[in-house]
């Protein structure tokens, strides 16, 4: 098993919009071969940000791979696009093997 997650940075006060534009983009990935279950997890704040991260399981990092190289990677991509100004930065990508 694998997990992807990417940690965002989100600017004080644009939580909503940052939390609203997943509710409403289609992911696609339960049409994906090796694809678990997804969750948007929500940090802690400060003055400075709220983190977020997404966090995927999948079968395997080939799996995972595979997805990011798919038409359903680009169509769900392509909605992701947040207000200037929402996020803090690039989001960082983090994948684990689960080991136990």
């Amino acid at each position: 098993m694998f997990i992807a997650m990417n940690r965002f940075r989100i600017a004080p006060g644009r939580e909503e919009i940052f939390e609203q534009i997943w509710r409403q983009r289609e992911s696609y990935l339960d049409e994906v071969p090796g694809f678990r279950e997804f969750h948007l997890l929500r940090g802690p704040s400060d003055e400075e940000a709220t983190l977020y991260a997404s966090h995927s399981v999948w079968e395997s990092r080939k799996a995972f791979e595979a997805w990011t190289e798919s038409e359903s990677f680009r169509k769900s991509h392509a909605q992701a696009r947040t207000p200037t100004g929402t996020t803090l930065g690039h989001p960082r990508f983090e994948g684990f093997e689960i080991v136990l």
